[in-house]
């Protein structure tokens, strides 16, 4: 760095700023913590040797990349970001469920109210009109019904039934 002033990880390591320093370009003096966080989750030794590996095109974003590590790891030493990850993928899937039930129940509301004397009900044998209504039934909801396939939630095909009671 000359004659200015070092970057934040050679001040935290207490040593001279070289004018090629890997970290200067990305851990500037006027932002600590930001090398600080990064030195104490993965050491300077080991950030310097990911750097020196990467090609300069490179290096900023996996310095970001670092940083958010770092910064979840301090929040969660076991999981880091893959725990946010998971819980943030475990609410999409909740919303997912609760969006579809929310939408079959209007699409029977709106039947009910549209065609309330030609629905079959359970007593009455079928005859081919309720059946091609029951199977176009079928197929109005099935959009509603199939929503991510990696969910945990609902994948029984006997518990999507239970949406029809």
């Amino acid at each position: 760095m000359g004659g200015s002033s070092p970057c934040a990880s050679c001040k935290l390591l207490r040593r001279r700023c070289a004018k090629d320093c890997i970290f200067a370009p990305y851990f500037p003096p006027d932002d600590p913590h930001k090398f600080a966080i990064v030195h104490k989750v993965f050491g300077a030794s080991n950030v310097s040797k990911m750097l020196q590996e990467l090609p300069v095109q490179q290096r900023a974003d996996a310095v970001g990349s670092l940083v958010y590590e770092a910064n979840a790891r301090m929040r969660d030493p076991v999981y880091g970001c893959v725990g946010a990850i998971s819980y943030l993928q475990n609410q999409v899937s909740q919303l997912q469920m609760q969006l579809a039930v929310a939408q079959a129940e209007i699409l029977c509301i709106q039947m009910q109210q549209q065609e309330p004397a030609t629905l079959p009900t359970q007593l009455d044998v079928p005859d081919e009109k309720s059946l091609l209504l029951s199977t176009s039934t079928f197929n109005n909801l099935q959009p509603y019904l199939s929503f991510a396939s990696s969910s945990t939630v609902m994948q029984d095909p006997l518990k999507r039934e239970s949406l029809w009671t």
